[in-house]
């Protein structure tokens, strides 16, 4: 795991990218290595929550590893692009809650990772872009597609045919991030909002990644019923039990995954 550093504390999770004489530039090998940590964490009974940042001041993530991908022909690029969006799938749809903690440069690759977390939660020095297009060469980690979805169709167009950065407080104003808060606020932000995750029904979670991600891929009608039929899985857990009597009791409730 050289490319990435993780902790657990606190049933939480961090992935640090740790190529920061690269500004942490995403290459196959740290591409492999934030899979494997993800699908890990997705089997590990002590993790809840998951964080995602950069290692250094300057940057999040800040694209492809460009040395890497100027050895690409239509094949490997191919190939390349088909592995990127698997991962970046793989933490969309991770079921357990994964936060983005942008400390920089969060530039092509990097935006479209941060694109695929649940939440993400900006330092206000933060940028971001997919300029793609001035290396002759377009998104390839779903920056066409996931970019659409969360700004809307002409804000996209002009992200990714223009090519050039926004800052941390266009990307709020527009919806690409939930949050922009200083620099030495960003990790005690996140942090704090994982701890409440953690807290939170395992169930009920793992049912509201899952409804939100089919419904933004389907119609209203079929939207509504996965929704409907997941909703019926929460109420069929101690969980919900739990929640529902700590709520007419008045205290807090304690959630246990059941």
């Amino acid at each position: 795991m050289s490319n990435i550093l993780t902790d657990i504390n606190n049933r939480t999770l961090t992935i640090t990218i740790n190529r920061p004489e690269k500004l942490n530039a995403l290459n196959q090998q740290t591409l492999i290595q934030i899979e494997a940590a993800i699908n890990d964490a997705e089997k590990n009974n002590d993790v809840a929550a998951i964080i995602i940042t950069g290692s250094g001041e300057k940057s999040f993530i800040a694209g492809a590893d460009i040395s890497e991908l100027a050895q690409s022909n239509a094949v490997t690029g191919m190939r390349f692009a088909e592995y990127g969006q698997h991962v970046m799938t793989t933490i969309e749809h991770c079921r357990k809650p994964v936060i983005a903690a942008i400390n920089g440069f969060a530039l092509g690759g990097g935006c479209e990772l941060a694109m695929s977390c649940h939440i993400r939660v900006a330092a206000d020095n933060a940028m971001f872009g997919q300029p793609e297009i001035k290396l002759g060469v377009i998104p390839g980690f779903g920056g066409t597609q996931r970019l659409v979805r969360l700004i809307g169709k002409g804000r996209a167009m002009e992200m990714n045919l223009m090519g050039n950065m926004i800052n941390a407080q266009r990307a709020y104003e527009i919806g690409l991030v939930n949050q922009v808060v200083s620099p030495d606020e960003l990790l005690p932000t996140v942090e704090k909002m994982a701890k409440q995750l953690t807290l939170s029904a395992p169930v009920a979670i793992q049912c509201i990644i899952d409804s939100i991600n089919h419904g933004a891929e389907c119609n209203l009608a079929e939207g509504l019923q996965f929704e409907a039929k997941a909703f019926a899985v929460t109420c069929s857990t101690n969980d919900m039990k739990e929640g529902t009597t700590a709520f007419l009791e008045k205290r807090k409730a304690n959630f246990t995954g059941e």
